[in-house]
């Protein structure tokens, strides 16, 4: 306990580090950003500059600084902005009260999305006795796929904009948080419905559920026991969610021109605002780690003494016989991708056509122009590696980070949850400030903080494979360490972790768009995908095709990866025990003390 408390105090004071050297890591004079935040049209001499240094405290380093800042905490005093002159307190605290509404009624659309995707195995679950077949679910993957705030840009241009049903900006009145809870909620809602739905099968195919149907237990009560099963390992992504709805709603927040503590963070962060910056990451970090309490005292709650009394099984996925349809649709969507990622590579991405500006599709242009000129799937095509190949590649790295940090689960907890409480963009401007902005920088600031999801899943799945019984029976003949991590506790870890992993690489190619977009990726006009969506939105009624190419690329992208996992047993090296294992004949195995001799 007291190792974890301090993992979480030394991960959270190094981020507030980070954050209050940012401006002596960038690049660009504090001193001049802060001075064209207050004056735009003042010119940046020398003694304008000195006196804003003089004003801000820059002239006397980063250390005294952070002193004079934490010592004004003690006393309730969060300082005070360098940009307004006025106390930084109550705007963050007004900001945090506005992000954690949104976050409610988001999080809202997110468990009746994630219920509404998973009903289908719950009911057929709870009634066949050979557990629920598993499906592929390229709807929640769509879904997931389909960036934040071009949801939210369709929200506003239909219901608010076209049929008047909600207000298109602002905060407070009624109605207001609808539109964006949605843009916000759907996308959350389909991972977790995504994630429930592929660990539920494991549930049903257990041995207690044919003696649960044999003695007449009503399905509904099957299904609620079931949902008990799987809910622990799920519930950290959950708190992730919660977390992401607060500090990484960004671009919501601008589009409906929300006061929220993500958009307050960010803001500062661009004004170099440090005081400002520096409360928003304090709350955040406080938030994540509230959060991160009441998911382990939920998941306690929810597995009991199960884990110390070594009576909980592994859960052991049904392994799916993906039939010819899933095959066809895997094979004929990449076939897609492909065939219009090399059509686009034959083109200019760059070459401008003044005079076909917002052309609509036609045999010159397939998929129509941009709004200046440029053809859409030339820069489709273009953009397809620095989008969806670097995306690839991130998710591989945070896959292998995740997997390492997350079996060392007692010693990282509290690291995982100070990284999930930082917002992606405040991690990539600190490190565009140490390394300077470009592709490669936008990839490590979003490696920097991705790996922390699949870290958590790990954890929550290891710590379950390390209560099993059948690992009991391995040690008693006479395995060692190495033996028990990879035919054992990795057999049961890996497959749901690759999968969830799958399913970011759509988020984490809009991660990286979004760096790009903010100048901290590559430089433009280099084709993006979350670029073009950027670019091309405020087009979106004229053209709405320079709009809809990107956003269906990424979908189609997300969907892939879904068809991929259902091919999984084709396509992934089973370890250790086999097909018998993985359909849940492998904790056949004297009972007793969990976790002996455990890796």
């Amino acid at each position: 306990m007291r190792r974890t408390v301090a993992g979480r105090l030394v991960a959270a004071l190094g981020v507030l580090l980070a954050v209050g050297l940012l401006p002596w890591l960038t690049r660009t004079d504090p001193a001049r950003a802060i001075l064209h935040a207050r004056y735009a049209d003042r010119e940046p001499t020398p003694e304008a500059l000195a006196a804003i240094r003089a004003e801000t405290g820059l002239d006397d380093g980063p250390l005294h600084t952070l002193a004079r800042w934490a010592g004004g905490l003690l006393h309730g005093d969060f300082g005070t902005s360098w940009v307004s002159g006025l106390p930084v307190g109550p705007d963050v605290t007004g900001a945090l009260g506005t992000s954690l509404t949104l976050m409610g009624a988001s999080l809202l659309v997110a468990v009746v999305l994630a219920g509404a995707l998973s009903f289908r195995t719950l009911r057929e679950g709870a009634r066949a006795l050979g557990g629920a077949r598993v499906r592929a679910g390229t709807t929640g993957a769509v879904l997931a796929a389909l960036p934040e705030f071009l949801l939210a840009s369709v929200l506003a241009t239909v219901f608010a904009v076209q049929l008047g049903w909600f207000p298109a900006i602002g905060w407070g009145e009624g109605g207001t948080v609808v539109l964006p809870a949605l843009a916000m909620g759907l996308p959350a809602g389909a991972l977790l419905g995504r994630l429930l739905d592929d660990a539920l099968p494991a549930a049903f195919a257990e041995p207690w559920v044919r003696t649960t149907v044999a003695h007449g237990m009503p399905p509904a009560r099957i299904a609620r026991h079931a949902l008990r099963r799987v809910l622990p390992p799920l519930l950290p992504q959950f708190g992730f969610v919660v977390v992401g709805l607060t500090g990484g709603a960004v671009a919501v927040e601008t589009l409906f021109a929300i006061p929220g503590l993500g958009g307050t963070a960010l803001d500062a962060a661009l004004a170099q605002d440090l005081p400002v910056l520096q409360a928003c990451v304090l709350l955040l970090l406080v938030l994540g780690l509230a959060v991160g309490a009441v998911v382990r005292a939920a998941r306690r709650f929810l597995i009991g003494p199960a884990l110390d009394a070594g009576a909980l099984p592994a859960l052991r996925r049904p392994r799916p016989e993906p039939g010819r349809g899933t095959r066809w649709a895997a094979g004929t969507l990449a076939a897609l991708l492909v065939a219009v990622v090399v059509a686009g590579l034959l083109r200019d991405p760059l070459h401008v056509d003044s005079a076909a500006r917002l052309a609509a599709p036609s045999a010159a242009h397939p998929l129509g122009t941009d709004g200046l000129g440029r053809d859409v799937l030339a820069r489709l095509g273009h953009g397809a590696a620095r989008t969806a190949v670097t995306a690839a590649g991130v998710t591989a790295v945070t896959l292998v980070v995740g997997v390492a940090v997350g079996l060392l689960a007692r010693w990282t907890e509290g690291l995982r949850e100070v990284v999930n409480a930082l917002p992606p963009v405040i991690a990539g401007l600190i490190v565009a400030g140490i390394a300077g902005p470009g592709a490669w920088g936008a990839a490590a600031a979003v490696a920097v903080v991705a790996w922390a999801p699949l870290a958590a899943h790990t954890a929550a799945l290891y710590e379950e494979e390390r209560a099993a019984t059948h690992l009991e029976g391995a040690v008693a003949l006479g395995a060692g360490r190495r033996h028990l991590l990879l035919k054992h506790v990795l057999p049961g870890v890996l497959p749901p972790v690759v999968r969830h992993a799958v399913l970011r690489v759509p988020a984490l190619a809009l991660a990286l768009a979004s760096l790009g977009f903010l100048g901290l990726g590559a430089a433009p006009p280099a084709p993006e995908w979350g670029r073009m969506l950027s670019e091309n939105m405020p087009y979106v009624e004229r053209a709405p095709w320079a709009v809809l190419a990107p956003a269906a690329g990424l979908a189609s992208l997300g969907a892939l990866a879904v068809l991929l996992g259902a091919l999984r047993p084709r396509l992934l090296p089973r370890f250790g025990r086999g097909a018998a294992y993985e359909r849940g004949a492998g904790d056949a195995q004297p009972a007793g003390r969990p976790g002996a001799g455990v890796p």
